[in-house]
């Protein structure tokens, strides 16, 4: 167990740690998604909603709330840019955390959006777009980790594709394959490894939705607290890797000198 922990967010992937960390990252971005909707009334998971909206605001001359939509969605392509960024760098520099570094920073995003939400009756003006484009970026980064880690089999911040996915190995499970002229190979089959992982991805974004909007209700921005911590102890054992290996590198090259 402990050492499937470790392996839980480590540069060397399998089957197994990329449906665990997809289901669990299923969860938080739920949780995020619908508490960030109660407490500045907008959805940040996904950017379909904002890029309609975009055309919409167009159209009507409502330049003020299509600049916010363009915002939102450059802010959701920068944290997208991020992780990608943070991967590239580490692979080139051999080190454990290739996945764990966006990760820790999500955790510590999280929770400076639980602290600008304690001043959202103060400025309201400031601070509601300010976490606004703060969750788009977090969920930004989010996306692009786990299309990374999974090689793009499993996404995690929006729902439109898996719920697809689902439907295509629902109808390839119940097809009718009674055809005389077609060979047991050429049956129609569903991948049910595929169909298991994206209901489980689902079902955890939607627990996450419910949890996170009746934590939201009932502890307020404070939800977001253990929601980091979590991410942080998924992240730690890279990072704590890379530390170990430095500063041991450093004890050799002084020994050495």
């Amino acid at each position: 167990m402990f050492s499937f922990y470790i392996r839980l967010t480590g540069k060397n992937r399998d089957h197994r740690t990329n449906r665990v960390l997809g289901v669990f990252m299923a969860f938080v971005a739920g949780a995020v998604n619908a508490g960030g909707f109660l407490a500045i009334q907008k959805y940040t998971s996904h950017m379909t909603g904002i890029i309609s909206g975009i055309a919409d605001d167009l159209v009507i001359s409502e330049l003020k709330v299509v600049f916010a939509g363009v915002v939102a969605l450059a802010s959701f392509v920068v944290g997208a840019a991020t992780t990608s960024v943070f991967i590239n760098w580490t692979r080139r520099q051999g080190l454990h955390s290739e996945y764990a570094l966006s990760l820790s920073l999500e955790a510590f995003l999280l929770l400076i959006f639980g602290l600008l939400g304690a001043n959202l009756n103060v400025l309201v003006e400031v601070f509601v777009p300010t976490t606004f484009i703060l969750l788009c970026y977090i969920m930004g980064l989010q996306n692009a980790l786990m299309t990374k880690v999974s090689r793009a089999e499993i996404r995690t911040t929006h729902m439109t594709g898996i719920v697809t996915d689902i439907g295509i190995e629902l109808g390839r499970l119940f097809y009718w394959n009674r055809s005389r002229h077609h060979t047991p190979e050429q049956n129609v089959r569903a991948n049910r490894s595929k169909l298991a992982i994206h209901l489980s991805v689902f079902a955890s974004f939607l627990v996450g939705g419910i949890v996170g909007a009746y934590s939201f209700k009932a502890y307020g921005y404070q939800m977001t607290i253990p929601i980091a911590l979590f991410l942080f102890v998924l992240a730690a054992p890279p990072l704590v890797q890379d530390v170990y290996a430095y500063l041991r590198g450093r004890r050799l090259g002084s020994r050495a000198g």
